[in-house]
């Protein structure tokens, strides 16, 4: 079984073709129970953003794989294959685990360091453990992925990155409006790019800050966070809001448009005032999709900024710097190494196991001959023999277990655990060598008792795909 991702992002489709793929609550679910149910696939997650839409799977084939998931996608999101094929990345195996550290350290987000996709993944692996969808191997990486980005960002600056994308749509908001002093903000949204505009914009001298969201209560502590004055408002009241503000700045979850053209200028925006010149107004879209109709575009006075107006990840990577950017690949590549690495270490254990009871096995076999031969050795002293023999076992066996436990952890090294199978047929798919091995440090209680089918086992494991260890469809 190996780790699988398909999907799509920012990087690999247009923005219309995200908007069309977004899938969410049911459709999300109904999705993942569709590639968890297939044939080729073990255990499944799905992480869905506004940007993105990517399957993590665990497969035993890879071409198989890609294929099902690919139709499952087209099927689910109503994407025609023929339109979404061109747009989908492919991962596998060590590129997957890859992937899946850089998407939680922020380094394949529009706005490279964000920490929104922390709680998308860990959402992900909520709902993969509700479903049922997820087993060891996605668990295990999903877990790490959340580790590796909490390091990225406690580690570097990565973060820093949408600071500088609202730092620069505020500029844009300047050049059109002039200084943001004393001016009146209405900020649509609460989460963490919404949050660090309010407070960008309460350091800029805003003079009143207005925060709708969904929930009242988060949207109220943040108007209680910001310096400048600033209140919380029910999303009913975003009409009179709207009427009131310079400057409007939306970024939130909702898949489709939150505020229209035809919603501003109920509120009067575009209207001429007493002078007989419309009032200017300006606009920020942070959100993708989108969450501010193109068409106010079309209201007198009116200027609309969105990402794609702004900056590209790249250009906020260099914004930030590249040793940020170099500083959390180095710390993605050296998690992978070791994430490989454990997981190489932890395949050769019921080999390990397997070569432990056998062991064991014969030790109690020849005790046992010994003490038919000898019935006059009293209690005494056929236990010093029996605790003499199974230490010269231990020792004998502990350098050669530690060493290919080691050297399985580096590539390629699954042939030191074939040649221990080989060499004194053992059967590590054994129920007792798989339960024993499966602990997490990889040792036989003391209390397990040994296990006797390895005369008669074979030797080795069933083969699987060797496909392509990584591929990209377009």
């Amino acid at each position: 079984m190996s780790v699988l991702v398909v999907g799509l992002s920012h990087r690999s489709a247009p923005v219309a073709l995200l908007e069309r793929a977004a899938v969410s609550g049911d459709d999300l679910a109904k999705l993942l129970h569709g590639v968890h149910d297939s044939p080729y696939v073990a255990e499944a997650a799905i992480v869905a953003t506004c940007n993105r839409v990517e399957v993590y799977a665990v497969v035993d084939r890879f071409h198989g794989g890609v294929t099902t998931i690919t139709e499952l996608l087209a099927l689910h999101t109503g994407v025609p294959l023929d339109d979404l094929s061109p747009h989908l990345y492919v991962h596998y195996e060590e590129r997957a685990i890859q992937h899946a550290f850089a998407v939680a350290c922020g380094l394949e987000s529009m706005v490279v360091g964000e920490g929104q996709i922390l709680g998308q993944i860990r959402a992900a692996f909520k709902l993969g453990q509700d479903e049922g969808t997820l087993g060891r191997e996605l668990h295990d990486v999903l877990q790490r992925a959340l580790r590796v980005g909490k390091r990225a960002h406690h580690e570097t600056g990565i973060d820093k990155a949408g600071a500088s994308l609202v730092s620069v749509g505020l500029e844009v908001a300047v050049a059109h409006l002039g200084p943001l002093d004393g001016l009146r903000a209405l900020v649509v949204g609460a989460g963490s790019m919404s949050s660090l505009a309010a407070a960008t914009l309460s350091r800029s001298g805003a003079g009143e800050i207005v925060i709708a969201n969904r929930t009242f209560d988060r949207a109220e502590r943040l108007a209680d966070s910001l310096e400048t004055p600033a209140r919380a408002i029910e999303l009913s009241a975003l009409d009179a809001a709207l009427a009131e503000a310079d400057l409007v700045v939306s970024c939130t979850g909702a898949t489709g448009l939150v505020l229209t053209a035809e919603q501003l200028a109920a509120a009067g925006v575009g209207e001429a005032g007493p002078g007989g010149e419309p009032r200017r107004r300006f606009l920020l879209d942070l959100a993708l999709p989108h969450d501010i109709d193109p068409g106010v575009r079309a209201l007198p006075g009116v200027a609309l900024a969105g990402l794609d107006d702004l900056r590209t990840a790249q250009e906020a990577a260099r914004a930030i710097g590249p040793e940020a950017v170099a500083a959390v690949q180095e710390i993605v590549a050296a998690e992978v190494t070791a994430f490989l690495g454990a997981a190489r270490a932890a395949a050769v254990a019921p080999t390990v196991v397997a070569l432990r009871s056998m062991a064991a096995e014969v030790v109690d076999i020849e005790l046992a001959r010994l003490s038919g031969r000898l019935p006059e050795l009293d209690e005494r002293a056929r236990k010093e023999v029996g605790q003499t023999v199974r230490r010269v076992v231990d020792k004998l066996l502990h350098a050669p277990t530690v060493r290919v436990k080691e050297l399985a952890a580096a590539p390629g090294g699954d042939a030191y655990a074939d040649a221990l199978r080989e060499l004194f047929d053992l059967d590590p798919t054994a129920p007792v060598a798989v339960a024993r091995a499966d602990l997490r440090d990889g040792e036989p209680p003391a209390t397990t008792p040994t296990v006797r089918p390895w005369a008669s086992a074979t030797s080795g494991a069933p083969g699987g795909d060797t496909a392509d260890s990584e591929g990209t469809r377009s």
